[in-house]
């Protein structure tokens, strides 16, 4: 059975930083690219980051370039998605994916975890 969970959210002044993490269980192969969208309230879900399964690929929605960063840790089978300079209109639900696609599409991605709050007050 395959499960994602991620943590790591929480309450964050505007121009402040978090660190979420997924913690990936039970994935048929390590060869998954990993995803991070999100989902404010009444919008669809939108790509926020994507990492392919040797790391050695990464691609960023224009709203996150030069503020997020995604790595991860084979190892221990977890993703990050650090995020810097935090606004209010980054506040929603974030959804970390798993997919052999792993394109910036949400039908692209297999698995899903149950997200994790982020909420950023200006």
């Amino acid at each position: 059975q395959v499960q994602l969970v991620e943590s790591g959210g929480g309450l964050v002044q505007a121009g402040g930083s978090l660190t979420l993490s997924c913690a990936a269980s039970g994935l048929p192969s390590s060869r998954y690219a990993m995803g991070w969208f999100r989902q404010a309230p009444g919008q669809e879900r939108e790509f926020v980051a994507r990492i392919w399964w040797s790391g050695g690929f990464t691609n960023y929605a224009d709203s996150a370039k030069g503020r997020f960063a995604i790595s991860r840790d084979n190892a221990k089978h977890t993703v990050y998605l650090q995020m810097n300079s935090l606004k209010s209109e980054d506040t929603a639900v974030y959804y970390c994916a798993a997919g052999l696609q792993g394109g910036s599409r949400v039908g692209q991605y297999n698995y899903w975890g149950q997200g994790t709050q982020v909420f950023v007050s200006s």
